[in-house]
């Protein structure tokens, strides 16, 4: 005997394919008699009804190649799609390359470890690109000895 009508409203309940829900045959007659969705949700609560759990694509891989990116993997040659200025512009460099510069300069001058006249020329061979980095930066003020001594 088909169970058309049963399947049919399991499947509608479940929210998936009359083909997913499978019947417990050693209670077919219980079935046979259910004809409403109130039915059929009690049957299911029961166990007479199951549904299998639809099939999807596991996400193992993705999260293991996702944890590698975060370690700072997976960059090679082989995997960069665009040049070095689209990877990171330089104007987006000069930004993180100057906000350190600037933020170095104005604790060294706010614990008075450099005179606010060092300060000024030191701020303004910074914007005009002349350091290359922070340590560049901390290189140039030990060789020129404008660190004030206590």
């Amino acid at each position: 005997m088909e169970y058309k009508v049963q399947k049919r409203l399991a499947g509608i309940i479940g929210k998936c394919s009359p083909s997913k829900v499978k019947l417990d045959q050693d209670r077919l007659e219980e079935i046979k008699e259910s004809i409403t969705k109130a039915d059929i949700r009690g049957l299911i609560k029961d166990g007479a009804i199951t549904i299998r759990q639809k099939k999807g694509v596991s996400r193992v891989r993705a999260n293991k190649i996702r944890i590698q990116k975060i370690k700072g993997k997976r960059r090679g040659q082989g995997t960069r799609k665009g040049t070095k200025n689209a990877r990171l512009p330089r104007k987006r460099q000069w930004i993180n390359r100057i906000r350190l510069q600037r933020s170095l300069l104005k604790h060294l001058r706010e614990n008075e470890m450099i005179t606010k006249k060092v300060y000024g020329e030191l701020y303004l061979k910074a914007k005009g690109g002349f350091f290359r980095n922070k340590n560049h930066l901390k290189l140039y003020i030990e060789e020129h000895n404008l660190m004030i001594k206590k």
